[in-house]
């Protein structure tokens, strides 16, 4: 049985030989800690049981590529989760350091039906956590975490003869050979590569210039210390500094990346930040006329303009909005056969015949350097004008309690859902319907919107509005959605603001 973190506690003799998981950390489709307070070596190895057990209760066939990021604690993690698919009877595809989309790519080039990665993302250091998939390109989703929850919390891991753990090599060069392919320039193109001292720093570089880009590197040397900031390109920061590079450099526009590569950032030849909804609208544009009649999947913190631009409209695109989360939009794109999913946040979903259905920032580089390529007579600033314009939030997080956030997120929509049964508004906008696939998203006469939701990976809820009409009209319905928001007690700061 695995013992709570409240009972074992670093710095104890329990804490060298009995695993301690907080049960927080299965969350809705991947599964996150805090190292060690939150999670232990034996933990991690209780976790790599619980794997290899859910592998056998599937009947899938016991072999598992695994990787890990490029943070100072995450081999011995990795080790650790590795010894206990060992012990479960998996035979385990060590891939060494890896991407997260590497390792999704690994399932396909080493022909094994599950992978597990051993990556905190994006967060800072002091945290882990591992993405596992057993039918590729697919993660866990909710069903398969909470049953891989209940195997582990409740000791339900079996051990199983048969486990081995094999070094393979070549992985790295095949991923990079399977995203380059004969692709190559045909027009100058001069782009900032910004990895934020993250993993991406040993690939993206290399992919970008065998397609025949001038690349100005940003932060690119790997540094688990993550001197500058973290790699993070949803977060102002790492876009800001992509943007000064931008114009310091006069390049043709920026690509940063999150810290284990299945993320993508946009700045565009004038500095502009392009968050992902908004370069999703401008690559579907572009797609809709080599595919036409294409589906689409957007996900519910996306701008509006996947409805309503007449391009797509023109080519017969349609857009399904979707819940936010790469395991969702992943099973939602593969369900639908769509064409693509694009997520607010930077994850794109490029399925077949362009990508293999899963999140990977190195497939969305290389496909906006194709878009560049046809489209040689413009500017990704003349694209970006091209689209309807919309004034957008960043995606904002504030504050909320693991244990707490999902009621409290319930009691909001709940008053949001009163609000509009009056007659109400957000912003001066008459409220005209509300999306609860994923919270609440509040739909506005004009087509504005505001979301609030709950974040699957940190005690956060996650707040985004846009509006078509102005910035200042955003910001009203921002304050207005705020001011809900706040009447809950629980609720803390943002980690940042319009």
């Amino acid at each position: 049985m695995v013992r709570p973190h409240t009972i074992v506690t670093p710095n104890t003799w329990e804490f060298l030989s009995e695993p301690m998981i907080a049960p927080t950390g299965f969350r809705e489709y991947d599964a996150r800690w805090k190292f060690p307070e939150e999670i232990n070596l034996p933990g991690m190895t209780a976790l790599g049981m619980g794997i290899g057990t859910q592998m056998w209760e599937k009947g899938l066939k016991p072999e598992i590529a695994v990787g890990n990021d490029y943070r100072d604690y995450s081999l011995a993690i990795k080790q650790a989760l590795i010894l206990g698919l060992v012990q479960a009877g998996i035979s385990v595809r060590d891939i060494g350091p890896a991407l997260s989309p590497m390792a999704y790519f690994s399932q396909f080039h080493l022909d094994v039906p599950a992978v597990a990665m051993v990556t905190a993302s994006h967060n800072p250091n002091g945290w882990t956590g591992v993405k596992m998939g057993f039918e590729r390109p697919l993660t866990h989703g909710p069903e398969d975490m909470a049953r891989l929850r209940d195997i582990v919390l409740e000791g339900k891991g079996q051990t199983r003869p048969g486990g081995n753990w094999e070094t393979v090599t070549g992985v790295r060069e095949a991923y990079i050979d399977d995203l380059v392919g004969d692709f190559r320039l045909s027009r100058p193109l001069k782009l900032v590569c910004a990895t934020g001292n993250g993993t991406a720093g040993a690939f993206a570089p290399e992919i970008l210039r065998r397609i025949g880009a001038e690349v100005v590197p940003l932060h690119i040397t790997p540094d688990y210390t993550f001197p500058n900031y973290n790699p993070n390109p949803e977060a102002m920061e790492m876009l800001h500094d992509m943007a000064a590079a931008v114009k310091e450099s006069g390049a043709d526009l920026a690509l940063g990346f999150d810290g284990d590569g299945d993320r993508c950032g946009v700045v565009d030849d004038e500095g502009e930040e392009i968050f992902a909804d908004k370069m999703g609208v401008i690559m579907a544009r572009d797609l809709a006329k080599i595919y036409p009649d294409a589906q689409f999947v957007a996900d519910v913190k996306s701008t509006g303009l996947y409805k309503t631009d007449p391009v797509l409209q023109e080519h017969g695109a349609k857009t399904d909005y979707w819940k936010t989360g790469h395991s969702h939009m992943k099973r939602r794109v593969k369900e639908l056969g769509a064409l693509a999913g694009f997520e607010k946040s930077g994850h794109y979903f490029l399925a077949e015949p362009v990508g293999r259905g899963y999140d990977c920032g190195m497939r969305v580089a290389v496909e906006v350097a194709k878009l560049m390529d046809r489209n040689p007579e413009k500017s990704l600033s003349d694209l970006r004008r091209d689209l309807g314009r919309t004034w957008s939030t960043p995606t904002m997080s504030p504050f909320c309690p693991d244990t707490e956030k999902y009621d409290v997120l319930a009691r909001i929509v709940e008053k949001l859902e009163a609000r509009a049964a009056e007659g109400g508004s957000l912003g001066g906008q008459a409220i005209t319907g509300i999306v609860t696939v994923n919270g609440a998203r509040v739909e506005l006469e004009n087509g504005g919107w505001g979301l609030v939701r709950a974040s699957s990976n940190t005690p956060n809820l996650v707040v985004v509005c846009e509006s078509p009409e102005s910035e200042a009209q955003m910001r009203a319905i921002f304050e207005d959605l705020d001011a809900i928001i706040q009447t809950e007690p629980s609720m803390g700061e943002y980690d940042q603001k319009i």
